[in-house]
C-alpha cells in the first residue's frame, strides 16, 4: 500500500512552513507550545498532514465564530 492510501503523509518543519506559508521559527514555537498537532521524534518535529488540515479547519471555524459573537 502506498503512503497516500494510508493517509500517512508526514511533513518536516520546513515542509510545513512552506505549506502554511509561515516562518520555520513560527512552526517550532507552535509545536513547542502544543498549539499545533505535532510529534517529536528525538530532536526532530514531524507533522501529519491530515491532522494539520483538520487543525486549520478547526482554527478557521473558531475565528469565524468569534467574529460572529
Amino acid at each position: 500500500m502506498s503512503k497516500k492510501k494510508l493517509n500517512l503523509e508526514i511533513l518536516t518543519v520546513k515542509q510545513l512552513a512552506e505549506y502554511l506559508q509561515l516562518d520555520e521559527h513560527t512552526i517550532y514555537r507552535l509545536a513547542r507550545k502544543g498549539e499545533i498537532p505535532a510529534l517529536k521524534i528525538g530532536a526532530e518535529w514531524r507533522f501529519k498532514k491530515d491532522l494539520i488540515d483538520k487543525w486549520i479547519e478547526e482554527e478557521s471555524l473558531k475565528t469565524f465564530l468569534n467574529k460572529k459573537i
